[in-house]
């Protein structure tokens, strides 16, 4: 297959070079590029040539980034992402969407609570496809090609766009087990006495509880017998009877209906966690983040009320 002429296909080599990085190998890349090992090498190529530069230190099995191709890197994803928003601009596609859209999810409200929005966002598009990670770390949007994340907590990064999704409730819960064991806490004091877990994440060594009604806050350390970056994980333990922990009130509702767990000192709760969609600024946007945001604001927008 002859290859487009360099002068008229600068973005589909840039396109190359990027899915390249993405798949870690030139053969990875080809077969999600559904072409050829031979034509990626050559486009590769021909791109090294006209910049005069080496991108890609190049192996059997892999292909790792050069410092030259680092900063080409993140000047590329911008560059594709700003023509492929003109494109759409100029062909009046302002409503439609298509391509590829990365999104960083915390793991689980990445695999519960933003499922509904996923699946209405991909029923309306059909010609988008969707990387969905879960992960419970902040995005390295450059280097890993992201197009937006979900975010737990505060954003330290001002450069970012933020629009705020939901806030969760946290809620102290232990078993009926355990609380055969320890007395049942009837003030928020008391709750010192018994076996800590806690999620890492958000709070270690100390736990801070305000009153539903407002007032002052509770703060008292703890020593927990297990710390855990995995929410499933901290319902897990707490399920088995091994200490209580503050948790998102979402992901237990089941258990405390079906009385497998209790809620301790109702009056009293942790500081909500807020939610939010962050990506970096662009001039332009394409429509598949567009429209993603769309329905994920107003996902949140219903789960606020």
């Amino acid at each position: 297959m002859k290859e487009a002429p360099l002068a008229l296909d600068r973005i589909e080599l840039l396109q190359t070079f990027v899915r390249i990085v993405e798949s870690g190998s030139l053969s990875a890349a080809a077969q999600r590029l559904d072409t050829t090992q031979p034509t990626v090498s050559r486009r590769l190529q021909a791109l090294e040539r006209h910049f005069g530069v080496r991108l890609l230190r190049r192996s059997t099995h892999a292909a790792t980034l050069t410092p030259d191709g680092e900063r080409c890197l993140a000047m590329a994803r911008s560059l594709i992402d700003e023509w492929d928003a003109m494109q759409e601009e100029l062909r009046g596609s302002r409503r439609s969407a298509s391509g590829t859209l990365k999104v960083l999810v915390p793991h689980a409200l990445g695999q519960e609570q933003l499922v509904a929005p996923l699946a209405q966002y991909l029923r309306a598009h059909p010609e988008v496809r969707v990387e969905w990670l879960l992960a419970d770390r902040e995005a390295d949007f450059v280097a890993e090609g992201i197009d937006c994340a979900i975010q737990v907590g505060k954003v330290r990064d001002p450069n970012l766009v933020a629009v705020p999704l939901f806030e969760l409730p946290r809620i102290v819960i232990g078993a009926p087990a355990l609380l055969d064991l320890h007395k049942a806490p009837r003030a928020p004091e008391q709750l010192r006495e018994l076996p800590w877990l806690a999620l890492q994440t958000y709070y270690r060594d100390r736990v801070v509880l305000n009153p539903v009604g407002g007032g002052a806050a509770l703060r008292f350390d703890i020593r927990p017998r297990l710390r855990t970056d995995s929410l499933y994980a901290l319902r897990s333990a707490v399920l088995a009877g091994l200490g209580v922990a503050v948790v998102s009130a979402w992901l237990v509702a089941e258990d405390l209906r079906e009385g497998r767990l209790v809620h301790l000192v109702p009056d009293w709760r942790a500081e909500p966690l807020p939610v939010q969609l962050v990506y970096p600024p662009a001039r332009f946007q394409t429509a598949r983040l567009r429209r993603f945001l769309e329905i994920v604001k107003a996902h949140g927008q219903s789960l606020a009320q």
